[in-house]
């Protein structure tokens, strides 16, 4: 059972996401064999408030 986590800032649409757990899944079966119902995607989104990259949050990048 392959699980894959993905983190992101928060602000994509439904329709993105949508399609982005279906390309990610076609690519662990494409590589792994596994079956597409056996593949869990965990989406994990944050607010910019939430994330900080070299000590700048991203809510404070201009």
């Amino acid at each position: 059972m392959p699980l894959v986590h993905i983190d992101l800032i928060a602000g994509r649409s439904e329709e993105q996401l949508r399609g982005m757990v279906k390309d990610v899944t076609a690519a662990i079966v494409k590589n792994t064999g596994a079956p597409a119902e056996h593949v869990h995607v965990v989406l994990n989104e944050m607010e910019k408030e939430h994330y900080a990259v070299g000590g700048v949050l991203k809510s404070d990048e201009k």
